[in-house]
């Protein structure tokens, strides 16, 4: 096991900067998540710690040796792509065996480490047959396996699960987290899914255009998003936004202090209890209802415009076009500077 230490990172691709001075720290054996959406960085970031890119310029470390120079070999990482790249001609035992290998080490040693390995991702049973004759999540548990047997350090994840279909997604998810409670190893894993990120992390680094927004356990980004780009990215379905001018004159004061002119107000769907309209902080017309069993999504439009989403626990029994009322309590409300997008406390 290695803390992993980054420090002024950068890196560009000819002449477009795709990180900016990336600072981080993490644990030994924790397990933290870069998430942000398409093209922020976050698969770059992981490669260069894996060796496979070179930085412009900052440092990473592993443990207590800095890495700029060595090779991805030597770097005591091992790294799950979102393909499996498995050899189709070699059984799933050799496919997991071949860079012990590679690597000269004794076949008793091999034997003993594939067996370990497989024994944890449930593929004793699988070590015959061929990836062709797998299904899509025991693919990537074998994937997961050959670098498993590697014992690193530091384990790299680069969308592992992007490949899978719900179901599997959800299974294989569970696996990689009962692993990390297994092994206790140092785990990095590359999501744009916050919902991965959620359940699987210690804690998440937010990226955006090559920059850290926020890094903090799951519930503090959820919480307390330290501006609006995270309290949007972080949260299913998405935080609504408001000016004062969409709140009944009576509710803004409540919702915005004294910075009226110049702040958004964010509420969580599920956060959001209906109510009638004389105690409601927000109104609309309802225009879509999605039944989801032990939850109704209701899709509204503020008579200003504005489309907000509502979570309820129970069955709606209104009409599409009535008029909904909600209200919120005031610790669940959010406020953010307009032109900054800054997180604004009232205290």
């Amino acid at each position: 096991m290695a803390y992993v230490k980054i420090e002024q990172l950068k890196k560009s691709f000819g002449s477009e900067a795709v990180l900016h001075g990336i600072d981080l720290e993490i644990k030994d054996g924790e397990f933290v998540v870069f998430v942000g959406p398409s093209g922020c960085g976050k698969s770059t970031l992981l490669r260069l710690i894996a060796g496979l890119e070179t930085q412009n310029s900052g440092s990473i470390s592993i443990g207590d040796r800095k890495v700029d120079d060595v090779a991805p070999s030597k770097r005591g990482v091992a790294m799950v792509f979102q393909t499996y790249a498995l050899y189709p001609h070699m059984s799933v035992y050799k496919n997991m065996a071949f860079g012990l290998k590679q690597a000269k080490t004794a076949k008793k040693e091999i034997d003993n480490r594939v067996s370990q390995a497989a024994e944890i991702l449930g593929l004793t049973e699988l070590l015959g047959r061929s990836p062709r004759a797998l299904s899509g999540g025991q693919r990537q548990r074998v994937a997961i396996g050959r670098a498993i047997v590697r014992e690193p350090e530091v384990f790299l994840f680069d969308e592992p699960l992007s490949n899978l279909d719900a179901a599997l997604r959800t299974q294989t998810r569970l696996e990689i987290s009962r692993l990390h409670q297994r092994l206790n190893t140092t785990m990095i894993y590359v999501t744009h899914d916050q919902i991965e990120a959620m359940t699987l992390a210690d804690r998440i680094v937010v990226l955006r255009s090559g920059r850290v927004e926020q890094m903090g356990t799951p519930l503090e980004l959820y919480h307390t998003p330290e501006n609006r780009f995270v309290a949007q990215f972080i949260g299913s379905p998405k935080m609504n936004f408001f000016e004062a001018s969409d709140l009944p004159e009576a509710a803004r004061q409540r919702a915005s202090g004294n910075h009226s002119s110049n702040i958004e107000i964010g509420m969580r769907p599920e956060h959001m209890l209906v109510t009638n309209s004389s105690d409601g902080i927000i109104s609309g017309r309802l225009e879509l209802t999605e039944q989801l069993g032990e939850y109704t999504l209701a899709h509204l439009i503020t008579p200003s415009g504005k489309p907000f989403t509502a979570k309820t626990e129970h069955h709606l029994k209104l009409q599409l076009g009535d008029d909904m009322h909600f209200n919120i309590d005031d610790n669940r409300i959010h406020r953010f500077e307009k032109e900054s997008g800054n997180r604004i406390d009232l205290s």
